[in-house]
């Protein structure tokens, strides 16, 4: 047997580091009180914080916040390298998911488990073999599988809540610390266009990595996106009662206020299932009034990435181009 200490050969860091949590509702349940979906926030900070918006880190799917700290093959991800760059970093882990604790009797049904099968139709799907040459480890590594599948549980059963909760969640962070950037990835996107439109002013940028969409779709083994972006509410100018009356509205009628102006950047791959989803979550942001973009990898000299791409080989060039855009299009003008 080898022993394997994984902290061997990681340099010292001198940062700031520390958690709370966002409490959920009060609920009663025969007499007793008990509390629903809260969540937890883990956050890291340099010495010297140089960037004058923190950014909040919201996980995908079924996954937890961890997937923006070390990546599969051992790498620093996102979380730490964004610390470095000056930021201040706060990693969620959504209600239900990770440290965030999921009852039934509080949140509702449990969605169906996450299978390997599934794991591997959305990171490396057997079509994209031939362009997917970022992927941390081999496709029949069966350990690493085990490990990268073990960070995974289920959604709650119903995806209109749950993305209501993540937004209520995401608010109250947002009351806590201030105006920040949020960074999303996959299922977490919808989240993210919420907590913009419950917190005007409050979401300084939106950075969408491969985001859940596109409009109006019913997602596999997650649900419907019945009110076009997200599967909750959004406050639409004229309002819209229903998601019938989204559903049949124009493109140009839905427009959003919260979302006018808001920099967005939309983020995709180029072997990835998910990157076509995207084209029509830009044109439904950009009707919504945001100052929505899409950033295609290869079309920035960055091949070969899938769904993952956020703990893929190049993870740090990809990060680089969501910094340069944040450096040009939101902290030219921060205060």
């Amino acid at each position: 047997m080898t022993i394997e200490n994984p902290w061997h050969n990681k340099p010292a860091r001198a940062v700031r580091h520390g958690h709370f949590w966002v409490p959920g509702e009060r609920v009663e349940r025969d007499g007793e009180t008990y509390q629903r979906g809260p969540m937890f926030v883990e956050w890291e900070a340099p010495e010297r914080v140089n960037k004058p918006f923190p950014v909040i880190l919201v996980h995908g799917g079924g996954f937890q916040g961890s997937e923006w700290f070390d990546t599969p093959d051992g790498r620093p991800g996102w979380a730490q390298r964004l610390v470095e760059a000056g930021y201040a970093v706060l990693v969620v882990d959504r209600p239900g998911h990770g440290r965030s604790p999921f009852h039934t009797d509080t949140i509702g049904p449990m969605g169906p488990p996450f299978s390997y099968e599934n794991g591997r139709r959305i990171y490396f799907p057997t079509e994209a073999l031939p362009t997917h040459t970022q992927w941390p480890f081999a496709a029949d590594d069966d350990a690493a599988m085990d490990a990268f599948i073990a960070g995974y549980g289920p959604l709650p059963a119903d995806l209109e809540a749950s993305q209501d909760m993540d937004a209520d969640r995401l608010a109250r962070l947002l009351d806590r610390i201030g105006p920040s950037i949020l960074l999303t990835h996959s299922a977490s996107g919808p989240s993210g266009w919420l907590a913009a439109d419950r917190r005007p002013g409050q979401v300084i940028a939106i950075v969408a990595v491969e985001p859940m969409g596109p409009p109006f779709a019913d997602i596999p083994n997650i649900g419907p996106l019945n009110w076009g972006l997200a599967a909750a509410p959004l406050t639409f100018d004229p309002p819209r009662t229903c998601y019938e009356e989204v559903r049949n509205a124009p493109l140009e009628a839905l427009r959003v206020p919260a979302l006018v102006d808001l920099p967005i950047l939309v983020l995709t791959a180029e072997a990835s299932n998910f990157a076509a989803a995207s084209v029509p979550i830009v044109d439904h942001l950009i009707a919504a009034g945001a100052a929505a973009k899409l950033l295609h990898l290869p079309d920035h000299g960055i091949y070969g990435n899938g769904h993952g791409v956020i703990y893929e080989l190049n993870s740090d060039d990809v990060l680089h181009a969501v910094t340069n855009w944040l450096d040009a299009t939101v902290l030219s003008g921060g205060t």
